[in-house]
């Protein structure tokens, strides 16, 4: 069965494509998993609330526009990354944890990689939804995928505080995840500024070294 890529000419239907059957069984055996082994469900659902959106968002839009198997790939590892982040509050993350010890970090950088994951693996996507489904023109869409990221990372910052020190005091410090640092969520919004341009750098090289160009 074919994998596509947002220039592809064709989709695969629902019924065939392998490869999205496969992304929703993956994901949906990590959210479970994440669900069940919570440490901290009042987190987790506080967490998963974008989550929920998100996913209501492409079933919603399934019908009118379907992505190709590479941006469900990238969406399919975002969202693995950012619910199991939600099963142990971020900042008490084993795998962070495991990564402060093998480089000898501060603290514990698993927020840090989900940020910066924000940006490299959805750029790809937001450039599909521009270029092939709103039809903007190919400089308007990689372009808007950083910006957006930039822009949507900072008003989650503002959400963060909202949450934390208006409705949701009791959680406050498991759902920041600040750690003591002051300068996190300047530190947030660039790792997700940065990944955008690395994901969009990355993919206009690939274009031009293997002369890869969608039709005209």
């Amino acid at each position: 069965m074919a994998f596509t890529i947002a220039i592809s000419n064709s989709r695969t239907p629902l019924r065939k494509n392998y490869w999205l059957w496969l992304f929703v069984s993956v994901f949906t055996a990590v959210w479970v998993n994440t669900y069940l082994g919570t440490t901290d469900m009042s987190n987790w659902l506080l967490e998963n609330t974008l989550t929920f959106l998100f996913l209501i968002f492409f079933v919603l839009t399934f019908k009118r526009f379907q992505f190709s198997d590479l941006t469900y790939l990238l969406i399919c590892i975002y969202m693995c990354l950012h619910v199991y982040g939600s099963k142990y509050t971020y900042a008490e993350n084993p795998l962070g944890y495991y990564l402060q010890d093998v480089f000898d970090a501060k603290r514990n950088n698993y927020d840090r990689i989900v940020h910066f994951s924000f940006g490299f693996l959805l750029a790809y996507p937001m450039r599909e939804m521009f270029l092939k489904w709103l039809k903007y023109p190919k400089l308007v869409s990689w372009i808007l995928p950083i910006e957006i990221t930039l822009s949507i990372s900072a008003f989650y910052e503002l959400i963060e505080w909202a949450v934390a020190d208006i409705f949701f005091k009791a959680q406050g410090d498991a759902y920041l995840g600040t750690q003591g640092d002051i300068w996190d969520a300047q530190k947030d919004i660039f790792l997700a500024f940065s990944g955008a341009i690395l994901a969009t750098t990355i993919v206009s090289a690939v274009k031009r070294i293997f002369n890869i160009y969608e039709k005209e």
